[in-house]
Order: C-alpha cells, then sequence, then structure tokens
C-alpha cells in the first residue's frame, strides 16, 4: 500500500508547498457546525414561542377580537409593519413575544374588545396558546422518532446472565406499571427506573392474560458520577417502525412527556425532588449545549435530533406550565374566567389584576432564584 497523496506534502504550480492539517480542519468543521446548531436553536425557541402567541392570535381572529400588536420578542423594535387593525414586530431580545388584544388587561368600550366576548371564546383563546405548544410537540416528535427503525415495546422477550429482576418477572411479561408510574411507551420506563427510590421496586405486569402484582422486584445497580444508577436487566421486544406505528408511537410518547412533566412538577411539590434538580433558561442552555456536543460525536444530524428533542421536552413543557392554575399563568387567567362561568358575573378587572400582578412579581423572583441556582451548578 502506498502513502495516502493527501497526506503528504503537495507542489503547487506557484511552486509553493502545503501540508493539509486535518485535525485543524477537523476541529474548525466542528465548531462551523456548531454554530449552526446555536443558530437552529435560537430559531426553535422562537418557533416554540411564536407558535405559542400564535394560537392566541389566531383564536382571537376566528372569535372577532381586536388584535392590537402580534410581536416575537422582546425589547426595541427591530422590524415593523401594520396590516389591517393589527401591528406585526419583531423585537431585539428572542426571549419571548406577545399578543396584545384590545381589553385583554384593562376596559375597554369597543365592541370587538377581549372583555366584551362570551366566556367560552375567551377560555379558547387563553388555552390556545399552551394547546398549540402541545401540538408543536407531537410534530417534533415524530421528525425526533421518523429515524429510528424500531421501537421499544413493554414485552420482555430477554434477560441477561444471572438477571436478578428474572427471579420474578418471566419471558413475556407484558409491563403495565412500575412503582405504579403506567408504562405505554420506553420513556415512561426510563422515567420510572430513573426516579426509584431503590433497586427494589413494584411491577404490574400482564402474564399470559391474567394481571399480576409483584411487590419486590430487584435489580442490579452501577455507579455513575458518585450515584447509584439501576442497572436494567432484560430487553423489551421491539416495535417495526411504519408509517401508521410511527404515528401512533409520537402521540403516545409526546402524552409520556405531558405525564412526565405532570409528575415530576408534583414531584416538586410533594419533595420527592429537590430545588436542586429544577432549571431555569441557564440550565435548559446548558442541556441542550450537552445534548448538542453529545450528537456531534457521532454526526451532525444527530445533534441536530437531540436538539429538536430537547425542543420537544420544552414545547411540552411550556403548554403544561402554562395551564397551571398559578396567577399571571393562562391557567390562572381561566380560572377567573371559569369562576366568571359559574357566577355569571366577572370577578372585578382591578381584582384580579392585583392577583396576577402578585402572580407576576413572585414569578420573576422564582426565575431569579433558579437563574442563581442555574450559574451555581454551572461551576461546581
Amino acid at each position: 500500500m502506498g502513502k495516502n497523496p493527501f497526506l503528504q506534502k503537495r507542489v503547487f504550480p506557484a511552486g509553493t508547498s502545503c501540508e493539509i492539517d486535518f485535525s485543524r480542519l477537523n476541529q474548525e468543521m466542528i465548531d462551523i457546525e456548531s454554530v449552526f446548531l446555536i443558530i437552529i436553536g435560537v430559531l426553535l425557541f422562537e418557533l416554540i414561542v411564536f407558535v405559542h402567541e400564535f394560537g392566541h392570535f389566531i383564536t382571537a381572529k376566528k372569535c372577532g377580537v381586536k388584535v392590537n400588536e402580534f410581536a416575537l420578542g422582546m425589547g426595541p423594535k427591530l422590524v415593523k409593519f401594520q396590516k389591517g387593525e393589527t401591528l406585526y414586530s419583531l423585537r431585539m431580545f428572542p426571549i419571548g413575544g406577545f399578543c396584545s388584544m384590545e381589553g385583554e388587561d384593562a376596559e375597554s368600550t369597543d365592541t370587538r374588545s377581549f372583555n366584551k366576548r362570551p366566556v367560552w371564546q375567551r377560555m379558547l383563546i387563553v388555552v390556545a396558546g399552551a394547546i398549540m405548544n402541545l401540538l408543536l410537540g407531537f410534530v417534533l416528535m415524530i421528525i425526533t422518532l421518523s429515524p429510528d427503525k424500531y421501537f421499544a415495546s413493554n414485552q420482555i422477550v430477554y434477560f441477561m446472565d444471572n438477571a436478578p429482576s428474572s427471579q420474578t418477572l418471566e419471558l413475556n411479561d407484558e409491563i403495565q406499571a412500575i412503582n405504579g408510574y403506567h408504562i405505554s411507551t420506553a420513556m415512561d420506563m426510563n422515567f420510572a427506573l430513573a426516579t426509584a427510590k431503590s433497586n427494589e421496586m413494584t411491577f404490574d405486569v400482564k402474564r399470559n392474560g391474567e394481571y399480576l402484582h409483584f411487590d419486590s422486584v430487584k435489580f442490579g445497580t452501577v455507579e455513575k458520577n458518585g450515584k447509584e444508577i439501576i442497572q436494567l436487566d432484560f430487553k423489551v421486544a421491539p416495535i417495526e417502525n411504519n408509517f401508521l406505528v410511527l404515528i401512533g408511537q409520537s402521540f403516545l410518547s409526546t402524552v409520556s412527556t405531558v405525564r412526565m412533566v405532570w409528575a415530576s412538577l408534583l414531584g416538586l411539590v410533594t419533595g420527592q425532588f429537590g430545588f436542586n434538580e429544577v432549571a431555569g433558561p441557564i440550565g435548559m442552555t446548558s442541556a441542550i449545549s450537552q445534548a448538542a456536543s453529545e450528537g456531534l460525536k457521532t454526526g451532525f444530524i444527530d445533534a441536530l435530533m437531540n436538539l429538536i428533542y430537547i425542543m420537544t421536552i420544552i414545547t411540552v413543557n411550556l403548554g403544561v406550565v402554562n395551564l397551571l392554575p398559578l396567577p399571571a399563568l393562562d391557567g390562572g387567567r381561566f380560572i377567573f374566567l371559569l369562576v366568571e362561568a359559574i357566577r355569571r358575573k366577572p370577578v372585578k378587572p382591578e381584582h384580579e389584576g392585583i392577583v396576577h400582578a402578585i402572580g407576576m412579581i413572585a414569578l420573576l423572583i422564582f426565575m431569579v432564584v433558579i437563574s442563581i441556582n442555574d450559574i451555581i451548578k454551572l461551576f461546581s
């Protein structure tokens, strides 16, 4: 075998010599790919914001509400144009957006104001943003799962050698629940195992058409970063990917993500998860960066898919959190509208405004505390 000509010194017509440094070239390519991923990440985040605000916008328009401004981003306006009654603007900081409706936060005599519409229409407008986030999560889930040749089922088909769980579980068992957490997808199984407090847990399985409950299924553990991690000692049957399976698995995985977000929020309230496990914008940026970096080790497409998957989690998270019945969130506004529907009389705007203002202050304080915590975790 001769030497690779690309690794030898080449003489060009001008008489100059050139030696290609492939390690440097590869690093430059990785740097370029990283820049592209950052740009794509920012665009995807803005897509999440756009979809949320567009949900409010299009529903308001369909209900005959006057929309004064539709903005993407925050801060000073970079681009703006007026079309009909609505001002459309692109703002400097890509960290949010808003849909400003007539009479949304103040009394208005305009017959097309938000506060003049029937209560059921206002309910639809309020929840439309979160619903659009969940729909976007479903679409992004389809994209992330489409390259997979197979999906994981919940049917056990193989045990590792000397698997502790095989003392209780059997081949062809269909896992229904782990520690009471219902299992539909691989994501459900991963979450149930990751949040288990010990390597001994309860399992509900379907065996030969009969539903069985086991109180003590044991697994081995491995140490990773100073923590004991449960080691799964069995394999499940694969489900071959096709169009209908992809749609079904994407839907189930989106539902699993919603359940995971909801279970995580309940875990924070009940003390199952500590405050240290909460991530704000800085923490999410760090997670996105790590996911992209890991993907780049095997290729740009893998990094892109990791990025899209993280954004899927974020958009579903945004949808679920926005529906929480807390002041300043869409869910809080929905509760006031629900009270109005029951009483057939709206809560006084000044009273509702005070509640939402207090909620907004509390939310901002919470975000500041989380951001400080994110910074501490970054440097520690």
